[in-house]
């Protein structure tokens, strides 16, 4: 279990990062020294289970931590959120034989990564199921020892269907020799998370390597958020990771404006109202995303605590507040940007990398436009859940 705090973890890290971000790029994945340090501070058991030496944290804890290692990096805030709750959640719901050879086995040092949307099809056989799919952006399966792979089971050929008439979502945990890998990596911002293609052809996964995707029933952990699902985690982590980049821009920006003299001015940059006051606008936006993020996911937390119900309209706050979160530090990346100027494109600045990770990151389903709408469609009455949200 670690002995530091998930923040103090992720700050002794700022070092390596700074001297490893460029390297971690160049390889399209993190590197040995980073993913050893994430191992030796504790990080990647952090969210865990206590059964599987973590500290299982609050949404507090896991948002300030994140936002602290998306500062650092980008590709290594992604990391944070992609392989740490993906560790936690099989941990937390894999049945005792899964868990005991994923987890117990290795002594707790497992890396989970890979992508959960339902890619496969599982033909259900004796024992377990004969998977076949391929998934793309497996964020940190660079450096994983399972890769996550979710699905859908089938029976004769034909998908099975819950007493809902609805299809079962799961998520099977495997071995990372049994993966092909066909890579594709090559993209504009977040170069160094290793989010591999990847696939798998009539791969038999034991049923003890398998857990539901909307699961809230924990084999094992106390914290509420395990009861809450790893949807409300996502969540978080997108939000933190947005937050946490758009803050090493306006950090960087505000460094760089002291001594940077743009062509035709008599001072700094510093110095122009323009960019003063744009600075505090950004500065007041980010703090306000924040500030949403913290009372929406600590709310839902304290209410699960109290014994309340985690309804529809709860988890829909939860990701209404990281999608706006996720969009206001777009806008907040976007202006620092520009006030930066040349400074701001020259390859190898963080805040030149900030710019194409937030551009890169904003790209994802999770934190689309449809939130917006699923949540308004619940919040009028028009549908009483949505599958996901």
């Amino acid at each position: 279990m670690p002995m530091m705090s998930g923040v103090e973890a992720a700050r002794s890290l700022r070092d390596l990062t700074a001297q490893e971000a460029q390297r971690c790029e160049e390889q399209r994945t993190l590197t040995e020294e980073m993913v050893g340090a994430l191992w030796a501070c504790g990080l990647m058991t952090w969210a865990n289970p206590s059964e599987a030496d973590g500290s299982e944290p609050t949404f507090a804890e896991m948002i300030e931590t994140w936002i602290e290692m998306a500062w650092q990096d980008g590709s290594l805030g992604w990391i944070g959120i992609a392989n740490i709750p993906s560790a936690a959640a099989a941990a937390a719901y894999l049945p005792a034989a899964g868990f005991a050879e994923v987890f117990t086995s290795r002594e707790n040092r497992s890396t989970v990564g890979g992508q959960f949307f339902p890619n496969g099809l599982g033909e259900a056989v004796d024992g377990g199921y004969r998977l076949t799919g391929a998934w793309n952006f497996g964020s940190g399966t660079g450096h994983a020892e399972y890769v996550a792979a979710g699905f859908i089971p089938t029976a004769d050929g034909e998908m099975e269907l819950g007493s809902d008439g609805i299809p079962p979502l799961l998520v099977a945990v495997i071995p990372r020799e049994q993966i092909t890998f066909t890579d594709g990596w090559h993209v504009q911002g977040l170069k160094g998370t290793g989010s591999y293609d990847y696939n798998v052809a009539d791969v038999f996964v034991p049923a003890h390597r398998v857990f539901a995707l909307f699961e809230t029933t924990p084999q094992r952990g106390s914290s509420v958020i395990f009861q809450m699902g790893l949807m409300p985690v996502t969540a978080a982590g997108h939000a933190a990771w947005a937050l946490g980049v758009a803050k090493s821009a306006l950090d960087d920006v505000a460094e760089l404006a002291i001594g940077k003299v743009r062509m035709g001015d008599e001072a700094s940059l510093a110095h122009r109202s323009t960019f003063q006051r744009g600075l505090s606008h950004h500065t007041a936006m980010w703090r306000a995303a924040r500030l949403l993020v913290l009372d929406a996911f600590n709310s839902a937390e304290a209410a699960m605590k109290a014994g309340e119900e985690f309804t529809p309209s709860r988890r829909a706050e939860l990701r209404v507040a990281a999608t706006y979160a996720t969009e206001a530090s777009r806008e907040v990346v976007e202006w620092a940007h520009l006030a930066g100027g040349t400074s701001a494109i020259r390859e190898g600045s963080r805040l030149e990398r900030a710019f194409r990770d937030m551009y890169t990151g904003t790209q994802h389903v999770f934190i689309g436009e449809k939130t917006y709408t699923d949540a308004a469609r619940i919040t009028l009455g028009l549908i009483d859940d949505q599958l996901g949200l």
